[in-house]
């Protein structure tokens, strides 16, 4: 029987690059999105794969909209095997005194208050049908201290956070919970942030040991390697995807 997976941020970038990678595994998905013409589009490009796709749109730092993309994945697929808990925003880039505490509430509601529901509704579902896999989207900057981004690397933490504790509580019932943490990486999110902030993408590139940036499909490697291998007892582990950025700091 095929297996079912929900992508969170999954019309674009990390998300849809995985959603592409575990169709090639046979996985059907759930894209979740807030922007209905990228989300629309990656589902089709995955029907064109051979696999059974639907998007859903969504605001996940909305408690209701992240309960409605549950409800609607199992009303449809009958069940969830994997959740890609991915959707996440970078911020302006400038310093934690200079940041408007608007912007500190939307980054906080949806890097970590969304994550935070989609463990929550999701591994519900999970825990129910005997377990299920989760992989969390921390970042480089969610297992070490970065220049400004302390509100979004305040939400990574928490993502490592979330992760080891649900692992504590939930393995029992057949739960997996691991977090990936990439470095920068070439997405839309990425290139505008850069874009605003030039300085940044010189020192980031310049500390990378790699010297580049890592690719969505890379990362993709990563997450379906934690979901759909044999590894399976990986468990509450914070696995680095960053070209060896965080090892030199």
């Amino acid at each position: 029987m095929s297996k079912t997976a929900i992508i969170t941020g999954g019309g674009s970038g990390i998300g849809k690059a995985t959603a592409l990678r575990l169709a090639e595994e046979g996985v059907n998905a759930v894209i979740v999105d807030v922007d209905s013409e990228s989300g629309e589009g990656a589902v089709q490009e995955l029907k064109d794969k051979g696999v059974d796709a639907i998007f859903i749109k969504a605001d996940v730092s909305k408690k209701e909209d992240v309960k409605r993309y549950v409800d609607q994945t199992v009303d449809h697929f009958g069940g969830i095997d994997y959740f890609f808990n991915n959707a996440g925003i970078s911020g302006s880039g400038g310093h934690y005194l200079d940041t408007s505490v608007d912007e500190i509430e939307q980054i906080i509601g949806i890097n970590l208050l969304g994550a935070m529901y989609g463990v929550r509704y999701v591994a519900e579902v999970m825990v129910k049908n005997g377990g299920g896999s989760i992989v969390n989207t921390s970042s480089s900057a969610g297992v070490i201290g970065q220049d400004s981004v302390v509100t979004y690397s305040a939400t990574k933490h928490g993502i490592v956070g979330l992760t080891k504790s649900m692992v504590a509580e939930y393995a029992k019932d057949g739960l997996r919970v691991n977090a990936i943490a990439p470095g920068p990486t070439e997405t839309k999110m990425v290139k505008e942030f850069y874009e605003a902030n030039p300085k940044m993408k010189e020192n980031a590139t310049g500390g990378i040991p790699q010297k580049r940036l890592g690719t969505p499909e890379e990362v993709a490697e990563l997450v379906t390697f934690l979901f759909t291998s044999k590894a399976q007892y990986i468990n509450g582990e914070v696995i680095r995807i960053d070209g060896g950025f965080t090892n030199t700091k």
